[in-house]
């Protein structure tokens, strides 16, 4: 039977097995589009896991350089005056409270030419400085937190035990509590929807901050740390190259392959401790 969950629903399925057909109910991933309006200009449209709508839009809008400040976003909303019942709850509209054409053409020009091929390795990462700055040094992190966080996340992973398809993120303190974690069917959809929680609570910069993702590092999850001034992204599976090139050009400590105890440190080797962390300042 279904619940109200509406990141996952129950479809019938034939389980074939050695001898045998059992028909059944499989749990599966809900996957719908979702489309992000500033005003009425649509900015984005991506194919997401419904729920935590207002943080994705809001991450997305951050991690893109959009908005800076939370007084910048007067509301969000879900659209009313949908086209088509396959719409319905899959629009979401942003009412800013400043003007942000400037910032919104960038998006689009960076989005067409990121599509189109237009940006790659380093002319990526060169893009980026203008809008977001190297990430400060600041506190060590203790590398027993580091090993205790993936545990905490698969702790918390409950749509992905019923269906085994969705990527998690989540955004720890150095002390190793957890302070927001996300499911969704796109691991970078995930990550905007952590980093758009805590922005829309004021917590900002996430400075002080870890970031964990169930897959693998990508330069778009570097790049979405970056935006955020968090300053330790670690991955459970294997960074890519260019999200290497952008954490060593950033100052991101990047950790791969977290698992069981073990981790590979590709950038900002210095930022983990073997003692107790110090508290980091949120400046």
């Amino acid at each position: 039977m279904d619940t109200d969950d509406p990141a996952v629903r129950s479809v019938p399925i034939v389980r074939i097995r050695t001898g045998s057909d059992e028909h059944r109910l499989d749990r599966v991933s809900v996957e719908e589009p979702l489309e992000i309006r500033v005003g009425g200009e649509t900015l984005a449209v991506t194919m997401r896991t419904p729920g935590h709508d207002f943080d994705l839009a809001t991450g997305w809008l951050v991690t893109e350089g959009i908005v800076r400040e939370r007084g910048e976003i007067a509301r969000l909303e879900h659209c009313r005056e949908v086209r088509s019942p396959e719409e319905e709850g899959n629009v979401v509209i942003v009412r800013a409270t400043e003007p942000i054409a400037g910032r919104t053409d960038r998006a689009r020009r960076l989005l067409l030419t990121s599509s189109s091929c237009g940006l790659c390795g380093k002319g990526s990462i060169e893009s980026l400085r203008g809008s977001f700055p190297a990430v400060a040094p600041g506190a060590n992190l203790d590398r027993a937190v580091l090993r205790r966080l993936p545990d905490a996340l698969r702790a918390v992973q409950g749509n992905f035990a019923q269906t085994g398809g969705l990527h998690a993120a989540g955004i720890f303190g150095f002390s190793g509590e957890l302070l927001v974690s996300r499911e969704d069917i796109g691991r970078h959809n995930a990550v905007d929807k952590v980093i758009g929680a805590l922005f829309r609570e004021g917590r900002w910069p996430l400075s002080d901050t870890v970031l964990l993702v169930s897959g693998r590092a990508s330069f778009e999850i570097v790049q979405k740390a970056l935006a955020a001034a968090i300053p330790v992204v670690a991955a459970v599976s294997a960074p890519s190259s260019l999200a290497i090139d952008l954490a060593r050009d950033s100052g991101i400590t990047l950790v791969g392959f977290l698992r069981e105890g073990a981790f590979n440190v590709y950038s900002g080797e210095e930022r983990l401790s073997t003692g107790a962390p110090a508290r980091a300042s949120r400046g």
